[in-house]
């Protein structure tokens, strides 16, 4: 397995998307095929301004740009990109066929995070690549705040026999690293390299360095140390912090060869050759002290922003409480209201009590005298009928005629009179609100022939009742509910019709069970329900009726029954085929369960 398919310990995406910026075709297709090999997915574009519109389609995880780019540079879209909030933590790679220092520092100054030169092996491209990966999303710039702390920087050189110099070559500069690196403002500490260096907390904490700067050399022993400065820092990430920034410096040669990507492996954030210019290895230096800044900063800001999350929940608690204090009495005052609405209803129906003792009152006088009326007219009309058979004159036969036909009539109307006290008594029964097996097309035409006086001929009442005849619920949710919807439908109706002598429409009453639920639905092809009324229609004592002509307790009570049997009430357009007006649709929906003696409602109490 090569060196650079080696399993990371820090984070990455499973398949980074990476944004290749480069106009010279057959270069770019040979490391798209590269980085595509290595489970990179790769969008190439051959400028700058290209690139743009790509990266407002999709935002890439890596952009690696060519520095000369026809048109807009690769310096001026590093800089472009980090303008903007959504793209300036995008990790920017540079490559370039000029490897001076004049170059780089244009490169690095314009935002991006690193570079490399085309001619380099592919291995270290893609070394390079997910080292700057690893680092995460997380990067900000630096504001002005996070500028005005000192970068913490550590020259760590290898270890000397003699007694030369301890900056990074033998060969002493005017000036040295350290001294550039302090005269730009950083802290700058140079110490010997030594594996007691990875021990004590002085590589975390709020002093912790933010890079260190590591003399290569080619033995064994350099690549164990970088080993262990990376497994330092995954303890640092794990506790929560910012791990410092590692760069090392290689002998050229190796740098030039594909060994050298073993310290990528070993957890180097940059790898730079021995020959570098003191200017660009400052820049370098520079460049990942103020990334890790950055990170600080922004670990800081999360820290902040969540205090004050809390600090703001603790004061919406005391307001929120503050508010459920000053409106006690309100809600007070609502649930007197409430108490009233529910009195009002206790009223309502102790009098639908009474009025069914009454009626059932009235029904047991009415049929005393009716029955005995009956049974005298059917003596009269056998004594027609025997006095018809004896031999009178004409104007005696005329007479007898006459009498049978008008006692045919009385028997009419009388049998009519009988009908409408049975249709009282049945809708007189005080045990409405117990659960019984309730005949429902006889309870239907019970509630229609109460309704007869205001349906009258002109109203046109169809049934289609497919569902079940037994259903074990209360009399009441055929009694009150279906009849308080039936004769508002026939109100409804009555006032579309006032310029006729009689109300005209049509009502439509069915009935089906579907998917374990009976439903009823009464449809009129009256002026229909506006949509802002039906949530209301069901509140006490609201009426879209005249003064006096209306309580606003029927649907009120109906709503109550459905309730009581775990059912719905639904209001819609009717829409019927052929209707005078758009209509009114209540359906009434209860669960049910079969049983041996029918459907019975899931409300029934047990």
């Amino acid at each position: 397995m090569p060196f650079f398919e080696a399993d990371y310990h820090a984070v990455m995406p499973e398949t980074p998307k990476v944004l290749l910026v480069e106009p010279d075709e057959v270069h770019s297709r040979r490391i798209s095929r590269v980085l595509s090999r290595q489970g990179f997915s790769v969008v190439r574009s051959v400028s700058g301004e290209a690139a743009l519109v790509a990266i407002e389609r999709s935002i890439p995880d890596l952009v690696v740009a060519c520095s000369d780019l026809p048109g807009m540079t690769g310096g001026q879209l590093a800089r472009r990109l980090r303008l903007d909030a959504l793209t300036r933590t995008i990790p920017i790679l540079m490559l370039t066929q000029d490897a001076s220092a004049g170059l780089e520092r244009e490169g690095l100054e314009s935002g991006a995070d690193a570079y490399i030169s085309k001619s380099a092996h592919p291995d270290l491209l893609v070394l390079r690549m997910r080292a700057l990966l690893r680092e995460g999303p997380e990067l900000v710039p630096v504001d002005e705040a996070a500028r005005l702390r000192r970068a913490r920087i550590v020259i760590v050189n290898s270890p000397r026999n003699d007694d030369g110099d301890d900056e990074l070559s033998d060969d002493a500069p005017e000036t040295t690293l350290g001294e550039l690196l302090w005269r730009d403002g950083h802290t700058v500490t140079s110490i010997e390299r030594s594996n007691d260096l990875i021990e004590g907390g002085w590589l975390r904490g709020a002093d912790a360095p933010d890079c260190l700067v590591i003399e290569l050399g080619s033995g064994r022993e350099d690549l164990e140390f970088c080993r262990l400065l990376d497994a330092r820092r995954q303890v640092v990430l794990e506790a929560g912090g910012i791990p410092f920034r590692t760069l090392g410096i290689v002998e050229a040669a190796r740098f030039r060869r594909q060994s050298s990507g073993e310290f990528f492996e070993a957890g180097i954030d940059d790898l730079v050759p021995s020959d570098i210019a003191l200017e660009a290895l400052a820049l370098r230096i520079r460049t990942l002290a103020q990334r890790r800044m950055a990170q600080d900063e922004f670990r800081q800001q999360e820290i902040e922003r969540q205090q004050n999350a809390l600090a703001l929940e603790a004061a919406r608690a005391k307001a929120e409480m503050a508010e459920a204090l000053s409106q006690a009495n309100t809600e007070l005052a609502r649930t007197n209201a409430q108490l009233i609405q529910a009195q009002a209803k206790l009223v309502h129906t102790a009098k639908m009590a009474s009025l069914g003792e009454l009626v059932a009152g009235i029904a047991h006088e009415i049929n005393n005298p009716l029955a005995f009326t009956i049974a005298h007219a059917d003596t009269v009309s056998r004594t027609l009928r025997s006095l018809r058979a004896l031999e009178g004159s004409d104007e005696a036969n005329a007479l007898t005629e006459k009498g049978a036909a008008r006692l045919d009539s009385m028997k009419l109307g009388l049998q009519r009179i009988q009908n409408l006290v049975l249709s009282l008594r049945r809708f007189s029964r005080l045990d409405e609100s117990a659960f019984q097996k309730v005949d429902v097309p006889a309870a239907l035409e019970t509630a229609l022939a109460l309704l007869a006086h205001k349906l009258g001929k002109g109203i046109e009442v169809l049934r289609d009742l497919q569902a079940p005849v037994h259903l074990v619920c209360q009399p009441a949710l055929l009694n009150q509910v279906v009849m308080n919807i039936v004769s508002n439908a026939a109100d409804a109706l009555a006032d579309t019709s006032a310029e006729r002598e009689r109300p005209q429409g049509r009502i439509v009453i069915s009935s089906v069970m579907e998917d374990g639920r009976y439903e009823i639905t009464i449809a009129d092809d009256g002026p229909g329900l506006p949509v802002d009324l039906r949530a209301r229609v069901f509140e006490p004592f609201f009426t879209t009726k005249p003064v006096g002509t209306g309580t606003g307790l029927g649907l009120a009570i109906a709503y109550g029954v459905m309730e009581a049997h775990d059912g719905t009430i639904e209001i819609t357009d009717a829409n019927l085929p052929d209707g005078r007006g758009v209509g009114a649709c209540f359906r009434l929906s209860i669960p049910v369960r079969m049983t041996e003696e029918g459907p019975v409602a899931i409300g029934r109490p047990s």
